[in-house]
């Protein structure tokens, strides 16, 4: 039976080990290979040569938070237009607002369930509908 995801790329970045378990165990269940970082120092260290589809990455880290992981990965020509999932324990306005200046391409409150963590991957992977 095919996956949803086959052969997809993830990368989870957390300083949980919690999240980074449960993130990887639900993705690897739609057929996604997954990479985890610590943090962000160790996302950029991955990140070349795993090349990532999509990244996971939480706000709140110690050395090298998820805002500034983001734009660092953002600012980089090779991972322009790799979506970039913020997540965070707070739902709020600012930290939303934040994520997004610095290029994230969408906001996962967590604890997150199973439906929200494979909806937004469907969201970034679909093909953009031509509006006219």
């Amino acid at each position: 039976m095919e996956k949803l995801f086959d052969g997809l790329k993830a990368m989870v970045v957390d300083d949980s080990k919690t999240i980074r378990r449960t993130a990887e165990t639900l993705l690897k269940k739609e057929g996604c290979e997954v990479v985890t970082a610590v943090d962000g120092f160790d996302a950029l260290a991955k990140i070349v040569d795993y090349q990532p589809d999509i990244i996971f990455v939480d706000i709140m880290m110690p050395r090298l938070d998820g805002y500034q992981t983001c734009a660092l990965v953002k600012n980089n020509e090779g991972f322009k237009k790799t979506p970039i999932i913020m997540l965070s324990s707070k739902d709020g306005v600012f930290d939303k607002a934040k994520g997004r200046i610095v290029g994230s391409d969408h906001y996962l409150t967590k604890p997150f369930s199973r439906d929200e963590l494979l909806g937004v991957i469907k969201q970034q992977f679909q093909p953009q509908s031509a509006v006219a």
